[in-house]
């Protein structure tokens, strides 16, 4: 069975940073491509950076040259390095994987950028 939990989260002021963990116990790890989400109040889950087997990154275009996904497969751990944050950034942040057909989440890390 999959599981994922985040942790790293919590209340920033805009400008700064954090990086959020994702902790993995899945069997081949380093096989799968590792995707951070996040959802802000009344809006929809929306893909905020994946990293591939290979180390293929993708951003998307709001994180862009401010977020960094890493991976440490002997950690079996993802990484969202996030800086120059902006209120905007709020949100819960999920951890994701697809195994097969099933996609697995965690339980989310609640990132606040208020001053």
């Amino acid at each position: 069975q999959v599981q994922l939990v985040e942790s790293g989260g919590g209340l920033v002021q805009p400008g700064g940073s954090l990086r959020l963990s994702c902790a993995a116990s899945v069997r081949s790890f380093s096989m799968y491509t590792m995707g951070w989400y996040r959802q802000a109040p009344g809006k929809q889950r929306e893909l905020v950076a994946t990293i591939t087997s290979g180390g293929t990154t993708y951003y998307a275009n709001s994180v862009k040259g401010r977020f960094t996904i890493s991976r440490d497969n002997a950690k079996i751990t993802v990484y969202l390095q996030m800086n120059s944050l902006k209120p905007e950034d709020t949100a819960v942040y999920y951890c994701n994987t697809r195994v097969g057909v099933a996609d697995y989440w965690g339980q989310g890390t609640q990132v606040t950028v208020s001053s």
